[in-house]
């Protein structure tokens, strides 16, 4: 049997490795005695196995294994006391070195339903975490069983399901905390991290590992998922309409009344859409005024055509019909001429399209009558009166005529 005289570390980069089980090489590596020497280097642990237990722990330091500095193992194996006595055991060396850059990320996009927009999307994560090996005995015990060596890659997929779970729920969580978007979470990497960090740190202390630190470096979709590329889109229009100063309702209206400009004979079909569409927001409001605007001015040829059978508002320019009685855009009383039916504004004494007289409105009854007219038609209440000297017409209630003086009465008059 050979007996192994130095036990030391000569694996993997520690920086790589954090658990190795000395190997020289040959099937004697299990060959030990009481004389061997243990050599432990810094930020080091040395661990005796015997049938799948650990024994005795040995720290920085040079060390000739002997009864004294191995009992546990000693008592195992009833070795004598004293004297050379060859023995089976393996050693495990624990690398102690901080390790800062263990990778980790999502292998394929995970589904998160966005609170925000109501949609799936298919999420990325990835980022890094740091560790240190804290309890060396625990660590071999619940992580490293029958393998040669435990490396970072190692630990990367032995926490990938781990990490996978948790990112997923922490990440839903926190959107639906804060009401913030998948989209939006790139700004708040450092909080989710800080979150991550804390949820995971007792995890690993479970299995002798100490958590550094932990960070989320991104949480990213793909950019050619078509539910991706629809959710862009569509915040890249509302981000055009808020520049715009417009909203989606608005947006909608001018597709309308965009499609019946398209349409031949345009005028009075566009001018209903511009009415409809007006109303189902409020008439007054600014899309009723941008629509009326829209609808004045798309089409002179369709104005043309309307207003053969409609006249124009005095007070703002909108078409109406001829059996119109108010204006449908700002809502004044139609004054119409009876010579050419044309509206005549308000206060004017004669009509600016042919020059007759501006009706006149029975004070008792309201009807449009004739400016010559002594009686109202409808109602039969007198409206003029002759003045007896000169002949002129007078007004109802004057006390004197306006063209010669005379003093107005009820027996004068006539």
């Amino acid at each position: 049997m050979g007996i192994i005289k130095v036990v030391e570390y000569n694996g993997p980069d520690p920086h790589d490795a954090f658990a190795w089980k000395y190997s020289d090489k040959t099937r004697a590596s299990d060959e030990l005695s009481t004389w061997t020497q243990l050599v432990v280097r810094e930020a080091q642990e040395a661990i005796l196995f015997k049938n799948g237990q650990a024994f005795d722990l040995f720290t920085a330091g040079r060390y000739t294994l002997s009864t004294n500095n191995i009992p546990l193992l000693s008592a195992f194996i009833n070795l004598p006391y004293g004297g050379e006595s060859p023995f089976k055991a393996e050693v495990w060396f624990v690398n102690k070195l901080y390790s800062l850059d263990v990778k980790w990320g999502t292998p394929s996009p995970i589904q998160i339903q966005d609170p925000r927009y109501g949609v799936w999307l298919p999420v990325r994560s990835y980022g890094q975490f740091g560790i240190r090996i804290a309890d060396s005995r625990q660590f071999l015990l619940k992580l490293v069983g029958s393998l040669g060596s435990f490396t970072k890659e190692n630990i990367s997929q032995f926490f990938k399901g781990l990490l996978i779970t948790r990112i997923k729920d922490l990440v839903s969580n926190y959107m639906i905390t804060e009401r913030k978007g998948i989209l939006e979470l790139n700004a708040y990497l450092n909080e989710i991290s800080y979150h991550m960090e804390e949820e995971l740190r007792p995890v690993l202390e479970d299995y002798g590992i100490e958590l550094v630190n932990f960070f989320v470096n991104s949480i990213n979709v793909p950019e050619d998922d078509p539910v991706v590329i629809q959710l862009k889109n569509a915040l890249a229009k509302r981000a055009e309409m808020d520049i715009l100063g417009y909203s989606y309702q608005q947006q909608r209206s001018f597709d309308t009344l965009e499609k019946a400009a398209s349409n031949e004979g345009n005028g009075a079909g566009l001018m209903q859409a511009g009415i409809g569409l007006g109303m189902g927001v409020g008439v007054g409001g600014a899309l009723g005024q941008t629509a009326a605007h829209i609808t004045k001015n798309l089409s002179t040829e369709g104005q043309e055509k309307l207003t053969e059978k409609s006249k124009v508002c005095s007070n703002c320019g909108t078409p109406f019909n001829l059996d119109a009685r108010f204006c449908f855009q700002c809502g004044r009383k139609i004054n119409m001429c009876g010579s050419c039916g044309h509206d005549i504004p308000n206060n004017a004494a004669k009509c600016p399209e042919c020059g007759a007289p501006a009706p006149a409105l029975c004070p008792q009854c309201g009807h449009t009558i004739d400016s010559d007219m002594k009686f109202c038609p409808f109602c039969g209440m007198e409206i003029k009166r002759i003045c007896p000297s000169c002949g002129k017409n007078v007004e109802i209630d004057a006390h004197f005529c306006p063209s010669c003086g005379q003093k107005i009465d009820e027996d004068s008059a006539s």
